[in-house]
Formats: structure tokens, sequence, C-alpha cells
């Protein structure tokens, strides 16, 4: 890993010199044992702590004294109230998006294949203004066989009227592989959302027609790899008005020969959980390595993973990727989410290439200088400064990680500070969001759990395989209190979820949740909080020479006294794309004094005049406002 310190505070270097410095000198024995709680953080290897955390597959904090509810219930499967604020409510079978079922091997969950699950898509695929639903698919062995029709893959027509109609196969995306991840982009710029969805074996890149239907042109485009892929994203990283493309790998996996115990492809100490016998890994699995993908323009795209420096030398176990701006330099930095190995923080250095930052920057461990399992990205202004923060989701028995963003792409654990920490530790949680979802102007946080192992079912360790979702409060400048979940309402909802994307599905400005369910079904989660509060979304189209999507866009909305930060992105929360629209929050503010737009690529800051709140619209780079969806306006004006 690149070990320079050049971009590191004074103030921050010499405890950061040490860490080097000693990481140098420790022998090779001392990092394989992980004698010393430090060893982790100094070593930056995957080796488990002694007398904290059970020998096992996945990196966690420790064992945790179980947690029950009144009734003796799992924390994670209990914990409701009879009364209090209602947020969301579950219409997942009025939406008719219950007639569709996630299908991932064998119910008993033997292979870690099996244990993964999938992501979720938002996009308005023939630009009717309303957001479409994607859910990606696993597979079954009777499948793969050839003795069963393939489980699909769903895209879920927005009808306009609370209600979604599955037309996977006419569109040609129902992929017929074992799916994980996907990601959202105009990759040609031609006003058409692409999608590339990441596998077990080749991935897909689907070509949007333009007519309700998509073509799979990955190979021709030569991005089908092959391998284990996991979360994707999209982004410009050189600037050239092309969206570029990186896919993680996770591990190295043959169905003919699965990892188990006594397999040569595994380390047998790796199958354990608490000291029950689980699936193995991905500890003591061979790693994927990473791949950066250039648009070159003429529907193909070149394989520079060496030279951009992002191609994951060491094989750590990348679940979920995110091309996005930190440093305010208007070149995105690249995150990558690693499953019980450190993380990754690349800072772009504008020539093509990216500079690992990961241990410097703070990222790439916890405040325990222990890699985590992360699962999960999201990233948000949560605390109205201009600067995002990242969310990263991790196993059970184990906080969740906010990391605050100080600037200079350094970052600092305050989980516990922020009230983050204590509430999550039962969890194994994926898919993550910032979202307002009571429009009073702070980003709030969503989390979706569930467990890998069947087994933790039949034990008293405070935590269940189907978990409910956790949605986390922002009090005002990033403190967060947990919401209560009331029986009977969608924060109540039980399921071992995977994916999760946010947007706004039913365009009245209040945020929905889509969780992709492991072998289940989905769940929509509509926002039906009763706040009054002001609102405002964008769709941003960028003009000549740059992403048509606005990929990499950062818009800035000052309303009173405050200003807040939304940006365009592609990828992350687990293997997911959210909403490409930016919303905002405005409370009780009723008038907006000025929106500034830096679209992706450099230039100067675009200001726009928007002729109210409560309503989308439309914003071409270059020429304002150019379509308003008024059918929920306000009559409160903009400044």
């Amino acid at each position: 890993m690149n070990r320079s310190t050049s971009r590191v505070p004074l103030t921050d270097r010499p405890r950061l010199a040490s860490k080097i410095a000693w990481s140098a000198l420790l022998p090779r024995w001392i990092c394989e044992a992980g004698a010393l709680a430090s060893v982790v953080f100094l070593c930056g290897s995957t080796v488990a702590q002694q007398d904290k955390t059970p020998q096992g597959g996945a990196s966690t904090g420790g064992v945790y004294a179980p947690v029950h509810d009144a009734e003796h219930r799992p924390i994670t499967a209990g914990g409701f109230v009879q009364d209090g604020p209602i947020v969301f409510k579950d219409i997942s079978g009025q939406a008719g998006l219950t007639n569709w079922h996630y299908a991932g091997g064998s119910s008993s969950k033997s292979y870690i294949v099996e244990s993964l699950g999938s992501g979720i898509a938002l996009l308005d695929y023939d630009n009717d203004g309303w957001l479409d639903i994607y859910l990606v698919n696993g597979m079954s062995y009777e499948a793969m066989n050839v003795k069963a029709e393939s489980p699909h893959a769903a895209l879920f027509h927005n009808n306009h009227d609370g209600t979604f109609r599955n037309v996977a196969g006419h569109a040609g995306v129902t992929n017929d592989r074992w799916g994980v991840g996907v990601a959202v982009a105009d990759y040609d710029n031609d006003g058409w959302p692409d999608l590339y969805v990441t596998n077990l074996g080749k991935n897909r890149l689907y070509h949007n027609n333009h007519d309700g239907t998509f073509t799979d042109v990955a190979e021709k485009s030569g991005v089908a790899l092959g391998g284990w892929s996991t979360g994707p994203t999209f982004g410009d990283y050189d600037g050239d008005g092309r969206l570029d493309l990186f896919v993680p790998g996770y591990t190295a996996y043959d169905f003919h020969n699965p990892p188990v115990v006594g397999s040569n492809s595994v380390v047998s100490n790796y199958c354990q959980y608490r000291g029950a016998s689980v699936f193995c890994g991905p500890r003591g699995l061979r790693g994927e390595h990473d791949h950066l993908f250039h648009n070159d323009g003429d529907g193909k795209f070149t394989d520079v993973s060496q030279k951009a420096g992002v191609a994951d030398a060491p094989g750590y176990y990348g679940l979920t990727s995110l091309f996005v701006d930190l440093n305010g330099d208007g070149k995105p930095e690249l995150l990558v989410a690693d499953d019980s190995t450190p993380n990754y923080l690349y800072r772009n250095k504008g020539d093509g290439t990216f500079e690992d930052l990961s241990f410097e920057s703070g990222y790439a461990v916890n405040h325990d200088g222990r890699e985590t399992a992360t699962m999960g990205i999201a990233v948000g202004d949560d605390r109205n400064v201009g600067r995002l923060d990242i969310l990263d989701t991790d196993f059970s028995d184990d906080y969740k990680v906010l990391y605050r963003n100080d600037g200079d792409l350094n970052f600092t654990d305050s989980s516990y500070e922020a009230g983050v920490a204590k509430d999550t530790i039962p969890f194994l949680s994926w898919g993550d969001g910032f979202i307002d979802y009571d429009n009073d102007g702070w980003k709030d946080i969503f989390i979706a759990s569930g467990h890998v192992y069947k087994q933790v079912d039949e034990h008293d360790w405070g935590t269940t395989f189907a978990q409910r979702p956790l949605l986390l409060r922002n009090n005002g400048a990033g403190k967060f209190t947990l919401v209560p979940a009331v029986q009977g309402t969608g924060l109540a909802v039980v399921v071992p979820a995977r994916g999760a994307a946010f947007g706004d599905l039913f365009n009245d400005g209040k945020i929905d949740v889509v969780l992709n369910n492991l072998d289940s079904t989905p769940t929509l989660l509509r926002n039906v909080n009763p706040d009054h509060h002001h609102w405002i979304e964008f769709r941003l189209n960028g003009g000549a020479g740059k992403p048509r999507d606005a990929v990499g866009a950062v818009v800035f909305v000052t309303a009173g006294k405050t200003t807040r930060r939304g940006d365009v992105l592609s990828g992350g929360s687990f293997a997911s794309s959210n909403d490409p629209r930016v919303h905002f929050g405005l409370g009780d503010a009723a008038t907006i004094d000025s929106v500034e737009i830096r679209w992706p690529g450099g230039g100067p800051i675009e200001k726009i005049v928007v002729p109210g709140v409560d309503r989308i619209l439309t914003i071409e780079q270059g020429r304002g406002v150019t379509h308003e969806d008024c059918s929920k306006c306000s009559s409160a004006k903009a400044k």
C-alpha cells in the first residue's frame, strides 16, 4: 500500500507516522499470529484479535451479551412499541411486488455463495418521469443443472398509481445468472439509463434501446469479466465526459469444489462462529481482484486497473464500491467496502491514477484499529457543513461505523459520539442510506439487516436470521436517535434484507425504501410520515462533453441560514443504486435563497433560479430549469 503522509495535516502526522513505522518493523510472524489487539491496525492484515474476536470467517468486534425485548425476543426481531411515529408503511403486496421471489441456492445456506443476496436499482428506464424498480436475483442449483428454469431478475414498471408491473421478460433484463449487484448510468450519453449487473460468472451490460427494451453488450464492450463480481459504481474519474466503471471482486469460487471443511480451498478454522459450525469464508478463501474500466467512448471499455493503481493487489474481499468527491476538488475519489479486510479509500490524483490513502485517511479500519466485515456504503452531508460523511454497515457483534469527514481526506470514527454505535451492534447490516425521511433539512440514517448464518436462530446470541430495519433520526448537526419500531408498521417488518435502495417512488417529495430480501419477496416501504415540511428535487442533465445523467454533480441549496449538499451518484448502499434525482428537505423554509450546481468535469459553478418549492425540477446544464413537475407544488415561492 502507498504509505505517503503528504496529505495528512501536521497535527495528525505523529500518530500516523508511528503506525506506519511500526508496520514496517513488525516481524511477519507477529502479523500472522495477531498476538496483540493493535496488530490488526499496525499490520493491515486480516488476523483475528486474540481473546476478543471469535475465530470465524468474518471480522467482528467480539462476543456481546444478547439483548432481548420485554417478550424475551432478540432485539433484532423485536423491541416493538404500540404507539409512536408512523414513518413507513409496508405496501409490498398492494404495489404488486410480492409475485416475485428471490432465489439463492438451498434454504440451509451451507455455502457462502448462498448467503450474499443481491442489490436493487431505482431508475426511470423509459424516461416517463417515474422511478421503476430493478431487482437482481440469485440462482437455484436445479437451474444450474438444467433441471429447472432459471430464476429471473425483475424490472417493475411504475404504473403511476401506486402499483408496479414486472416487465423484465419483455425488456430483456432477466439476467438468468447468479446475480449480485447493479449500477445505473447513461454510459454512452444518449439520454437513456443503462444497467450494469454483476454476477458469480460473467456480468451483463444492458444497453437501453429507447423502446422499453435492453440489449446485453457486456462481451462486446469488454466488461463481462467472470469470477465473482459484487457492487459496481460508475464515475467519470478522468474528467473526459464519459462515465467509467469500477467492479470489485469478492472471492474465488468453484461450484465443483465449494469451500467446505476438509477441502483444499479453505482454511478450516474459518468455518466456525461462536463455536458453532457454519459455512466457510470469506476469511480463509482466496480473494478476487478489483477492476477499473475506462470508457473509450466508442461503446467499449479498457481495463486500466493496474495503471490506475486500484487493482487490489492483496486480493481483499470487495463487496460494494462508490465513486464520490470527498475533498471538494471536483474529481471523484473511490471507496471500496471490503469484507473482513481493510477498506480502500483512493484519492483521485487528476492524472488518470489514484493514490491509496486507506490507512492515512482513517477509513481502512475502525476506531479500534480493526478491519470490519463491511457490507454497505452510504455518504451524506448529515451535518450540513458541505462535506460528506461515510456510514459503513458490517457484521453482528460489531457497531456500524460513521466516519466523520474532517476535510482534506481525513476521517474520524465518530460512531459512539454520534449515537450510531450502541443500537446497531446486534444487527448484521447490508444496505444503508442517508435520507431525510421527515424533510426537516437534516439527513437521517436507514439501515437494512439480515444474518448470514441460519444457525443463529438455534442459539441465544441476541440476533436472528431475519431482522427489522433501523431508522436513526438526525436531531441536528449529526446526532442520531433510534426511531421506535411501531408494531404493524414498516419499521417492524422482520426480513432477511440485503440490498436497499432509496428514492421518491411516488413523486410526492418523500423518500421511500425498497429491500431485496434473501429467499423471499421484496419489501416496499412507503414513506407516510405526517410532517408538512417543504422540499425540492432536481433531475440533472449534463451538457455537451459532460456525463448526460450528471453522475458526479454536486448541488448546494441555501434556505435561510443553512446550506445543504446533495450528490448525483451511481452505486453504493449494498450493491445497489438509488434515485438519481437529488432530494432536499427544507424544514419550514418556504423560500430558497440560492441553488448552485457544480457539474462533473470542472468548470464554473452554475447558479439556478427556481420557481418555488415542493416540486421536482429538471435542470439542463447551461439552460436552467427546463421542466417542472408541480403536482405537489406549494404556493410558497423561491426568492
